[in-house]
């Protein structure tokens, strides 16, 4: 009550900030007017003055009123000379000047907030204002946009204000070479997507091999255009760049054919399950049974179509919800999980989990049905020692145990994606086949995203599905989430016009407040009730008669849809009532900004996957104002309540007429799995309305939206989950990358590699001369077959204690090093220290991120053990990165003698070597690193040295992909 009164007469946080921000909006507009009068020479003037101010003391909140004015001054120039600017090959006439709200908007994001502002609000000029403040600064902005079209169209047609008033600006796309890269990022200003700035973020520090490698140059501040889509949507996936593996363990085409039967063998079961279940409720015989029946097929393949055909009844249904509802409770637990071993394998929808049971796993391998068991590895290393036995027998024999739990772990993983593969993933819902591949469709905008891949196999599961070709397993070479990613920028912002709904996410997570910006004009769409139906296909009868409707008096429609299936079932029923129409969904994504854009004009009829096209204005065509504006209607309501408001913001912009209307059946999933569609069936049922009647009504919307709420929270949970992990990665990412950088930077790369032999050598003293298990023969055999020093136990002060061993020891390493380097080229010396340390980094930080990904897997079975996994994981991953950078030191010190610049180099210096030098060397492995053919200045290699190797492709991990660009140093022995 207090809060609410306050509000009343305080405002709410919301309100107050816009009333402090608008005095200065009154000052802005002041010295703009001022500037209508001086000439073209005189503002463009400005921006060296401000610079020059800056540099000098100002601060930028300072510059900020006269930075904007100087900004909407220059637009008002292009209106009122109608300046023609080329925009993605098209001449565009500049109409546009700040409104004041759009001076709100910009002082929002120049304060590092999320600015919400409506479709059609003119987001896209916004940001040109602080966008021209902060590159003042010299230090560079990034503008991040959904898509590389986006990207090149905001570059170039924002891009006139700013090269008009002397700033550069850059736009980072696809296939770019690296020299083109790094002169983009030199530029003042630089557009391109997320997946751009973070995979060059990724190469920079995790696979440059010198500072001319690098392309980016700083993390100053950063607009996030459509921010919820990038820092909510997508953080979901990490960026990955990955590297094929050298050999390749899945079986997905090995058990393809065996699992296709498995499933037909489970359809066959559901059919006589769902057609008994049919007969018992049309004779009104045993409707426990029926329903039990029902649920039995909702188990076993939750998609099946003769059970989604049934439940449409709402007694059938009613059945169906009370068996589970009874069969979930404790005492008939045991029922249930005999239900389950009744079919071959479940399917769990909302986990996306699926397991095989005893019948299936008999099915699958009669003989041998434990073949798709996990072997216990605890009980079965217990019994080896219980054995008894030599040490090498136990080793052997715990040897064959490993690799029969390995080979079981892999079949039961392998059998597990082929059946989500079947049963769970749907083409042209979740991914499309384009190419012969298989390409991932986003569920929040409908686009396909190539290059990105699901992780755990599950993307070669769907290529054996289809029939495409299986990619190799990768290895991570380098990853980062989204959210990680952007938290590097000193300062960053963001702009959308739903952003309100996730408002504590953006604050737990980035630190970003909400600002919600008026509109510049009072928004006059008219927002219908939902209308709900029983089945889907009733509401699609009625959403074809609806548009149907208003096509016939020229109102355009808008039709959106959450999946490309939907899209296409929706077309085809509009063919057959002759209504043209366009399609706009994954398969026609090219095209997705053109189609847009005229779906407003009189007529048009537009089908559109969700929210395909945000970031273009549908401007409404001639004589459509009087028809009611653009009519917009959502097919189904999706999970998350912000992306039914992107679409219903299609239409209405700057004031203009508009409609929306949502349609709802309790087949959609949101009802199905999280809604109250149950009760409110029943009460359809108990009204006696028939499956073709709509129900409307406020409270039915709230029942909805209470849906999207529990979803929401659901998702959000997960997301920050997720960080929490990778927060843990993400320090150890940032020690890793910090020592990198440090190698590229220094000028004395000897030292770092003779830190890492002090460390060493001091670590094997402390652990080979100290204490009671003391062993100078141990010590002394480790220090000749690691360096070529050929000591005998008199060479070495034993009796004087560990301290004078290891100083001895370092002396005698130095001299043998100085002798080394007398064969190397000169210039070359300082590359090869400098590889020394970054191949051992490198190499030995994949595989830590192999292994992490490992331990995160597994470490949920803690929770068994009533243990946090989360603390688990953190204890876990903080032993395995001491042993990593002990392990890296190890690394270095072991090439420290065994890289050279090039054959003769080796040889002159093996020459220069006693022969017991050199065979206590080959005891551990003589091999040496040569570099590849320009890597450094003047290098001369023989003919036979090899040439660089095939860069890693695209494939297969935990998000999105891009192939590595690091090539590998060639060994030789």
């Amino acid at each position: 009550m207090l809060s609410w009164v306050l509000k009343k007469i305080l405002g709410t946080k919301n309100e107050r900030e816009l009333a402090r921000i608008r005095p200065i909006v009154a000052k802005i507009n002041a010295i703009e007017q001022d500037l209508q009068q001086v000439s073209d020479a005189t503002l463009i003037a400005k921006t060296a003055e401000m610079k020059e101010r800056y540099q000098k003391g100002e601060t930028l909140d300072q510059l900020l009123p006269e930075a904007f004015a100087v900004v909407k001054n220059c637009a008002r120039r292009f209106a009122a000379a109608k300046r023609q600017v080329e925009v993605r090959g098209q001449m565009m006439t500049w109409e546009m000047v700040h409104f004041d709200v759009q001076l709100i908007g910009g002082m929002v994001l120049h304060g590092g907030r999320i600015a919400e502002m409506g479709t059609g609000e003119g987001k896209t000029l916004v940001a040109t204002l602080p966008v021209y403040l902060n590159a003042l600064t010299g230090k560079g902005v990034h503008v991040i946009t959904v898509n590389d079209y986006l990207a090149s169209r905001d570059a170039e047609w924002m891009g006139e204000i700013y090269r008009f008033l002397g700033l550069t600006v850059g736009c980072i796309q696809r296939d770019q070479s690296p020299d083109v890269r790094r002169q983009m990022y030199q530029c003042d200003i630089t557009y391109g997507t997320n997946s751009e700035f973070g995979f060059d973020y990724l190469r920079d520090n995790g696979m440059a091999t010198t500072r001319e490698d690098q392309v980016q140059r700083g993390h100053a501040y950063a607009i996030v255009d459509e921010v919820d889509s990038i820092l909510i949507d997508e953080a979901r996936v990490p960026l990955i760049i990955a590297g094929p593996v050298s050999v390749s363990s899945h079986q997905y085409d090995k058990f393809k054919p065996v699992i296709e039967r498995l499933v037909q063998a489970q359809t066959v079961e559901c059919n006589r399950w769902a057609n008994e279940a049919k007969r018992l409720i049309d004779s009104k015989g045993d409707m426990e049974e029926a329903g039990r029946l029902l649920y039995k097929v909702k188990l076993s393949m939750p998609q099946h179509r003769i059970l989604a055909r049934i439940i449409e009844d709402g007694v059938a249904r009613r059945a169906m919800d009370d068996a589970e509802l009874v069969l979930y409770q404790d005492p008939r637990r045991i029922d249930y999980f005999k239900l389950r071993e009744e079919a071959y394998f479940s399917i769990d929808v909302k986990s996306h989990d699926a397991d095989l049971t005893e019948r299936g796993r008999e099915y699958l391998n009669p003989n041998d049905p434990k073949m798709f068991l996990i072997p216990d590895i605890a009980t079965e290393f217990h019994e080896i020692e219980a054995k008894g036995g030599t040490a090498e027998e136990k080793a052997r024999r715990k040897q064959e145990a490993q690799v029969n739990y390995d080979d079981a772990s892999e079949r039961i993983h392998n059998i597990s994606q082929l059946l989500k593969a079947y049963c769970i993933m749907e083409k042209d819902r979740q991914y499309v086949v384009q190419d012969n591949k298989v390409v991932i469709v986003d569920e929040f905008t409908g686009r396909p995203m190539p290059g990105r891949r699901w992780s755990d196999g599950l993307h070669q599961a769907v290529e054996a599905k289809e029939g495409v070709q299986i990619d190799r397993e990768t290895q991570t070479m380098a990853t980062i989430t989204i959210q990680n990613y952007f938290r590097l920028y000193e300062k960053l912002a963001g702009m959308t016009g739903t952003a309100e709904t996730e408002a504590n996410e953006f604050k737990d997570i980035y630190k970003l407040e909400v600002i919600v910006i008026p509109p510049n004009r009072k928004i006059s769409r008219v927002d219908h009730n939902d209308s709900i139906y029983k089945t889907r296909r009733a509401k699609y009868n009625a959403i074809i008669q609806e548009i149907k409707a208003a096509h016939e008096h020229g109102q355009p429609v808008l039709v959106g849809t959450v999946a490309v299936d939907s899209s296409e079932v929706l077309s085809r029923m509009l063919k057959r009532e002759g209504i043209p129409h366009t399609v706009l969904n994954a398969r026609y994504h090219q095209q997705e900004a053109e189609i847009v854009a005229r779906a407003g004009q009189k007529g048009a009829v537009t089908i559109a996957t969700n929210m395909a096209g945000r970031g273009t204005d549908i401007k409404l065509g001639p004589g459509v104002h009087e028809l009611g504006g653009l009519y917009v209607i959502g097919t189904e309501r999706h999970e998350a309540r912000r992306i039914d408001r992107q679409l219903r913001g299609r239409c209405a912009r700057q004031g203009d007429p508009g409609v929306s209307k949502f349609y709802v059946s309790f087949e959609d999933d949101l009802m199905t799995n999280f809604g109250d569609s149950r009760r409110i069936s029943g009460i359809m049922t108990a009204l006696g309305m028939t499956d073709d009647e709509e129900l409307e009504h406020p409270w039915l919307n709230k029942s909805v939206e209470s849906a999207q709420k529990r979803v929401e929270q659901r998702n959000y949970s997960v997301r920050r989950y997720t960080l929490q992990y990778d927060d843990v990665m993400n320090q150890q990412r940032m020690v890793i990358y910090e020592w990198r950088n440090a190698i590229l930077d220094t000028e004395t790369p000897r030292t770092e590699v003779f830190e890492a032999i002090e460390k060493v050598v001091g670590d094997e003293c402390s652990a080979l001369l100290t204490g009671a298990s003391a062993d100078p023969e141990e010590f002394l055999q480790w220090v000749n077959t690691t360096f070529p020093l050929g000591l005998e136990k008199g060479d070495l002060p034993f009796d004087q204690g560990s301290d004078a061993v290891e100083k001895a020891v370092l002396q005698k390493i130095t001299e043998a090093y100085e002798l080394k380097i007398k064969f190397e080229q000169a210039e070359a010396i300082k590359h090869i220290e400098r590889s020394i340390v970054l191949t051992a980094i490198d190499k030995l930080w994949q595989e830590h991120l192999y292994a992490m990904d490992q331990l995160r897997t597994g470490i949920s079975l803690y929770q068994h053990a009533q243990k946090d996994p989360l603390i688990e994981y953190k204890k876990e991953a903080f032993k395995m990165f001491e042993q990593l950078m002990g392990t890296i030191n190890a690394e270095i010190v072991n090439n420290s003698f065994r890289s050279a610049s090039s054959l003769e180099a080796i040889e002159n210096f093996l020459h220069s070597l006693p022969t017991k030098m050199v065979h206590d060397l080959s005891g551990s492995g003589l091999e040496f690193t040569l570099p590849l053919p320009g890597d450094f200045p003047g290098q001369e290699l023989p003919p036979q040295s090899t040439p660089p190797a095939e860069e890693p492709k695209p494939s297969q991990g935990g998000g999105q992909h891009h192939g590595g660009g690091q090539h590998k140093k060639k060994k030789r022995r």
